[in-house]
């Protein structure tokens, strides 16, 4: 039976935690761990956090000696897990009973290196505000960078997969999932579920809704000119792609022709294929 690796990365949400655990334990799939990292949080959450899970094995709550950043800790957390398909969740948050199963069913099927669903935005209090309206993507694009995005939450892959990857970017504190999910995808096909999977709750201390807007799409823009040179693309649609990162306007352009209508109906037309004949 297929395990699963559910991976926290904790970081001062302690007092959210509850709720993320309990989707946990709600789930449909049995074969399941959770591992968790703090990241040398400076309020209670390790107390708070083991409190909650007691004694139960299933859980391993595990702490950094010093504060080392998302990617670090992200890193770490792959490492540690003993599954065969990861999937991360941010303690903030919480997952549907049904999202560690549908994830797994797409997984037996050949080929499948991703999934990904619909995540719901929701309040402090978790209450449902929006869904996130996600498709599936073409698979074997070279010219695909997930700009927009419609790779999100609940991302689960193949540890196996991904250990055959450059892995995950170490020193990047924001955009390191997108990382993650191009070097993925670039492995075998991935999968959209057509499910809301994901509880994304939106607070104050989110990390990814303070100030980093502006950061987060320098960070992008990177990891985007990082695919296109591991995927050695010396043009994109007659466009030179540099030789070396200086701007994010400069990546951002090169992918302007991708937002035109006639664009955006081939690429309909060839998920529809994709979907139909696999």
């Amino acid at each position: 039976m297929i395990k699963f690796s559910i991976l926290i990365a904790n970081y001062n949400n302690g007092k959210y935690f509850k709720e993320c655990y309990d989707s946990i334990m709600a789930q449909e799939y049995e074969n399941w761990e959770a591992v968790i990292l703090d990241d040398a949080s400076t309020d209670d959450s390790v107390s708070v956090i083991k409190n909650i899970v007691g004694d139960d094995s299933r859980f391993r709550v595990l702490e950094n000696a010093e504060n080392s950043g998302v990617g670090i800790t992200k890193s770490k957390l792959i490492e540690l897990a003993e599954g065969d398909i990861c999937g991360f969740v941010d303690p903030d948050d919480a997952i549907t009973p049904t999202a560690i199963s549908s994830s797994i069913e797409c997984f037996q099927k050949k080929e499948v290196v991703l999934t990904y669903s619909i995540f719901m935005s929701c309040d402090e209090n978790l209450q449902p505000l929006s869904p996130f309206g996600a498709r599936q993507v073409k698979n074997n694009d070279r010219c695909f960078f997930n700009y927009p995005i419609q790779i999100a939450h609940f991302v689960c892959f193949d540890r196996k997969i991904y250990l055959q990857t450059e892995k995950m970017n170490t020193a990047m504190k924001i955009s390191e999932d997108q990382d993650l999910y191009l070097k993925m995808y670039e492995k075998g096909k991935v999968k959209f579920i057509n499910e809301v999977n994901y509880l994304y709750r939106l607070h104050s201390g989110g990390i990814s809704q303070n100030d980093n807007k502006p950061k987060s799409y320098e960070y992008f823009a990177k990891v985007i000119f990082n695919a296109m040179k591991r995927r050695n693309l010396k043009k994109i649609n007659g466009k030179k792609v540099p030789d070396q990162y200086t701007s994010s306007e400069e990546i951002y352009a090169l992918l302007e022709y991708q937002h035109s209508i006639s664009y955006r109906i081939k690429k309909k037309i060839s998920i529809f294929a994709q979907q139909i004949f696999g």
